[in-house]
């Protein structure tokens, strides 16, 4: 059998889903094929946070774009997608952090996104459960958390309502503009995008990604025990390390009263077995900055793996090595964030639209000279 389509999307993560509801919205006749759960694989290892990041210009631009759109879509979401903008503190343990706290208000500000500075006491004030006494804070308002998997539910259901066909099967090659099913089923079309996370490399050899492993750990309810989203301005150093395994402090209140706990990274781990040594390490992170967080009752903990690339950008648009291909991975600890900026990017260069932001800095060329040399 084999059918035609405008566009086929391989992975019904929030990436894909994003996407293909970008693209039934603009009216193009779209597949979608996905074998697993929907929103499963990376999104549902996510923590789910919705943030503006400033590692890079590029990256900034991304999430600030990315977040304006969860933004005027907040209001359409369901009660299960638990979208909360909740804000998040960026905790400064001491003065040398506090360097760092300016300079990220500054680059924010340059980019047009609000932010305050707080004091220690300040910091105690908004967050009591916090150890004293700490530096203080930058607080990003518009920040905001939801449960990924459902977000992704959402955005695929409203995909499927609007005409999107769902084949719930493996792919087992896709190029020249051909996908094969693993029932012998064909599906054609000139645009085929890549939106499977890390698995992306087993249909285009020579992606520059590798498999970033993180654990998680989600908490009992326990309502008001914080309020905002707390991250330590060491994750910048450490958890954003692009080459060695590394813990940082991140805590996420939910909206059913639940934490999330996070955050780790690993290369180079391809089971997904909990590490004890990780997750002892990430724990323990957790309490040096909420002493009383080690009182509360863990009800599961899960891992998950990320697609990262060398910059820390993600690979959205053409694949130069097959005029077919369109990249949607390589968003890492993004995805979520950055997963509606992604469909707009990529929809708007098939229709060869003006996009609100400089799709440059995304595009996957930038990697084809290594991927020609080896």
């Amino acid at each position: 059998m084999s059918e035609s389509w405008d566009v086929v999307i391989v992975g019904a993560g929030i990436v894909g889903a994003a996407c293909a509801l970008e693209c039934a919205k603009r009216g193009m006749r779209t597949a979608v094929v996905e074998a697993n759960f929907i929103g499963g694989g990376a999104t549902a290892a996510g923590m789910g946070h919705i943030v503006v990041m400033d590692d890079s210009p590029a990256q900034l631009a991304l999430t600030h774009y990315s977040q304006t759109l969860w933004q005027e879509l907040s209001k359409a979401l369901p009660e299960d997608v638990e979208y909360e903008a909740c804000g998040t503190l960026w905790v400064a343990a001491d003065e040398e952090e506090m360097q760092e706290v300016q300079r990220k208000r500054d680059v924010y500000a340059s980019a047009g996104v609000a932010t305050e500075i707080l004091d220690g006491p300040g910091l105690a004030d908004a967050e009591p459960q916090l150890r004293t006494p700490l530096a203080g804070a930058l607080l990003v308002r518009s920040d905001a958390v939801l449960y990924p998997p459902c977000a992704a539910g959402f955005l695929m259901r409203e995909a499927q309502r609007l005409g999107v066909q769902l084949y719930r099967r493996k792919v087992h090659s896709a190029h020249s503009g051909q996908i094969r099913l693993d029932d012998a089923t064909q599906l054609n079309s000139k645009q085929i995008i890549i939106a499977s996370g890390a698995d992306a490399c087993e249909l285009v050899p020579g992606l520059p990604i590798k498999k970033r492993k993180g654990h998680l750990v989600i908490t009992d309810r326990y309502p008001q025990f914080i309020r905002h989203q707390l991250v330590e301005l060491g994750y910048l150093k450490s958890a954003h390390s692009s080459t060695t395994d590394s813990v940082a402090f991140n805590v996420q209140p939910r909206k059913t009263g639940q934490l999330l706990i996070g955050s780790s990274r690993q290369y180079g781990a391809e089971d997904a077995e909990v590490n004890p040594q990780i997750l002892s390490a990430m724990t323990e992170r957790a309490q040096w900055y909420l002493p009383k967080i080690g009182e509360l009752s863990a009800i599961r903990v899960w891992t998950g793996f990320r697609a990262a690339t060398p910059d820390k950008l993600p690979l959205i648009g053409p694949w130069p090595e097959d005029d077919s291909l369109f990249l949607a991975t390589g968003h890492e600890g993004l995805g979520i964030t950055t997963s509606l900026g992604t469909a707009q990017l990529l929809v708007d260069y098939f229709e060869g639209a003006a996009t609100a932001i400089s799709c440059e800095p995304y595009l996957p060329g930038r990697f084809a000279r290594s991927v020609i040399r080896a």
